[in-house]
C-alpha cells in the first residue's frame, strides 16, 4: 500500500469533523456517567464504591488496552475498526438498558463501551495525523474537544431523557444515537494513492510456483535439480499432449527420481523449517527483550519516573470529581431548583476551553511546559482541598469550572512526554504513562467511593484526592528543579537517545 504525503487540508478537514463527531458520540455518555451513577445507586441499591466501577472501566478500561488498540488500527486500518467499534459502543449501552445487576453493568457498559471509545480514539487519532503534518497540532486540538463538548451536552440530554423516558429509555436512545459513529467511520477513507500504479512483479514474482524453491542456497545441487525436474515435467505434461512412448519414459524416469531423492528432500525441508521456526522465536523473544530493555532505560531517566507517579497520582485523586460531582451536590442537599446547569456540563466545557487555552500556552517559547503542568497539578490539588467547604451550588459550580479548566492539562502531557524522553522514544514512553492513566481513572472513583462508604460523607474521600494530586506534583517539581537537574547532567549515565528535562526558560 503506498501512502500520499500528507495533503494538510482537502479531504483531511473532512477526518476532522467526523473524528470530531465520534468522539463527541462515542466519550458523551461515558465521561457524563455521573448522571447514570445517581440512578444506578437508586435502582440497584449498591454501595458508591462498587458502583463507582462501572463509570471508572469505561473511562479507564481504554487506555489500559491501549497497546491492542493500536494493534488493532495498525493490522485493519482505521474505517473497519471505527465502524466495528461504533456497533461495540452502541451494542454496550443498549444492552446496559436490560441490566438486571451491578456486574451485568461492568461487561456491558464498562468493558464493551469502554474498549469501543479506547478503540475509536485511536483510530481517530491516527487517520488524522495520516492526513496531516504540518497542522497536526491544530487538527489533534479539534478532534480533542469533541469528547469535552460530548460531556458538556450529554450531562443534560441524559438527564432530560432520564426524565422523560426512565434509565432504560435513556441508554437505548444515546445508543441509537451511537449508532451514528457508523457513518462517521465510513467516511474516514484511507490515504492512499489511486494514481500511481502498482508496483511491477519482480522476476522472482514472475516464476510459476512449481519453481520456487525455499532456502534455495542452503540445498544441494541433487536436490535443487529433482525438484526443478518435477516442474518442468508437471507444466509440460499440463501444457503440451506428447505421443504415448516419450510419455510413458519420461514418467518412469520422474517417479524414479522421486523415490529416491523423496525422502532425503522431505526431512531436509522439515529440518529447514524447523530452524526457521527456531530464528524466529529467537528474534521475537529478543524483540521482546530489547522492549523491557528499553523501557529500563526510560525509567532510569528521573523525571520520567516522576511524571510517571505524577500521572498515575493526578488520575486517581483528579478524575473523581468528573463522576461524582453531581452525587456530591445532593449529599450536600442542594435544591434542584436551584441548578442552573448542571456542574459535570460545566466541568465539560472548562475542559474543552482548558485543552486549547494550556495547548496555546504551550507553543510559546517563553513557557516552560513541565512548570506550566506542575502548575496545573498544584492548583488541582489546592481545588480538591476546596471541595469539601463548599456547601452551595454557586460554590460547586465554580470550583467544577476550576477542576475542569486544569483538567484541560492533558493537551500539554505530550509536550512534557516529548521534552522528558525526546521525539525517538516518544511512542514507548507515552505508550506506557497511558497505561498508568488508564490504570489510575479505574481506581480513583471506587477509592473516593470507598471512603464515602466507610465515613458517610465526602469530607476525607477529596482530603485524600487532593492530598494524592499535591504529592504527584510536588514530587515532579522537585526533580524538575535546576539543582537537581545540573546533578542528574553531571551523572551522565543515561543513554544518548534519553534527555534529562531541561528547565531553562527557552526550553
Amino acid at each position: 500500500m503506498v501512502f500520499r504525503k500528507p495533503p494538510d487540508g482537502g479531504w483531511g478537514w473532512v477526518i476532522v469533523v467526523v473524528s470530531f463527531f465520534t468522539q463527541f458520540l462515542c466519550y458523551g455518555s461515558p465521561l457524563a456517567v455521573g448522571v447514570l451513577y445517581l440512578e444506578w445507586l437508586d435502582v440497584f441499591g449498591e454501595g458508591k464504591g462498587k458502583t463507582a466501577w462501572v463509570g471508572s472501566l469505561a473511562n479507564g478500561i481504554g487506555l489500559l488496552a491501549s497497546p491492542v488498540c493500536s494493534i488493532c488500527v495498525s493490522s485493519f486500518g482505521a474505517r473497519p475498526v471505527a465502524i466495528f467499534s461504533g456497533f461495540m459502543v452502541a451494542g454496550g449501552l443498549m444492552m446496559s438498558s436490560f441490566a438486571p445487576n451491578i456486574y451485568f453493568l461492568y461487561i456491558s457498559y464498562g468493558i464493551v463501551v469502554g474498549l469501543g471509545c479506547g478503540l475509536l480514539y485511536t483510530a481517530t487519532v491516527t487517520i488524522t495525523c495520516h492526513y496531516f503534518d504540518k497542522r497536526r497540532g491544530l487538527a489533534l486540538g479539534l478532534i480533542s474537544t469533541g469528547s469535552s463538548v460530548g460531556l458538556f451536552v450529554y450531562a443534560a440530554l441524559q438527564r432530560e431523557l432520564i426524565d422523560l423516558y426512565g434509565l432504560d429509555g435513556c441508554l437505548l436512545i444515546v445508543g441509537a444515537l451511537s449508532l451514528n459513529i457508523l457513518a462517521c467511520g465510513s467516511l474516514m477513507r484511507p490515504l492512499e494513492s489511486s494514481d500511481s500504479p502498482p508496483p511491477e512483479k519482480t522476476c522472482i514474482d514472475k516464476v510459476p510456483e512449481q519453481y520456487f524453491v525455499y532456502h534455495e542456497k542452503d540445498k544441494t545441487v541433487e536436490e535443487n535439480i529433482s525438484i526443478l525436474e518435477k516442474g518442468y515435467v508437471d507444466e509440460k505434461c499440463a501444457n503440451n499432449m506428447p505421443d504415448y512412448k516419450q510419455d510413458s519414459i519420461l514418467n518412469k524416469n520422474v517417479l524414479n527420481s522421486i523415490n529416491v531423492n523423496e525422502k532425503d528432500t522431505y526431512k531436509k525441508k522439515v529440518v529447514e523449517q524447523t530452524n526457521f521456526c527456531k530464528q524466529l522465536a529467537k528474534r521475537k523473544w529478543q524483540l521482546y527483550l530489547n522492549y523491557w530493555e528499553e523501557t529500563m532505560v526510560l525509567f532510569k531517566n528521573k523525571v520520567f519516573s516522576a511524571l510517571f507517579v505524577a500521572i498515575l497520582l493526578f488520575d486517581i485523586g483528579g478524575f473523581p470529581p468528573s463522576l461524582l460531582m453531581e452525587d456530591v451536590a445532593r449529599s450536600a442537599n442542594i435544591n434542584e431548583d436551584d441548578y442552573h446547569m448542571p456542574l459535570i456540563s460545566i466541568i465539560g466545557i472548562m475542559t474543552a476551553v482548558g485543552k486549547l487555552t494550556l495547548g496555546i500556552l504551550a507553543d510559546f517559547k517563553w513557557v516552560n511546559t513541565l512548570y506550566l503542568y506542575v502548575t496545573t497539578l498544584l492548583m488541582t490539588g489546592v481545588a480538591l482541598f476546596a471541595i469539601p467547604f463548599a456547601k452551595g451550588y454557586l460554590t460547586l459550580a465554580m470550583l467544577s469550572g476550576v477542576l475542569g479548566f486544569l483538567t484541560g492539562n492533558w493537551s500539554i502531557f505530550p509536550y512534557v512526554t516529548t521534552k522528558t524522553v525526546g521525539i525517538e522514544k516518544l511512542t514507548h514512553a507515552y505508550g506506557i504513562l497511558m497505561f498508568f492513566a488508564g490504570l489510575g481513572n479505574s481506581l480513583g472513583p471506587p477509592i473516593v467511593g470507598w471512603f464515602y462508604d466507610w465515613t458517610q460523607e465526602y469530607d476525607t474521600a477529596f482530603y485524600f484526592s487532593g492530598f494524592c494530586v499535591l504529592l504527584g506534583g510536588f514530587l515532579l517539581l522537585l526533580v524538575a528543579l535546576p539543582c537537581w537537574n545540573a546533578c542528574t547532567n553531571q551523572s551522565s549515565k543515561l543513554p544518548p537517545n534519553t534527555y534529562s528535562y531541561k528547565v531553562a526558560s527557552s526550553a
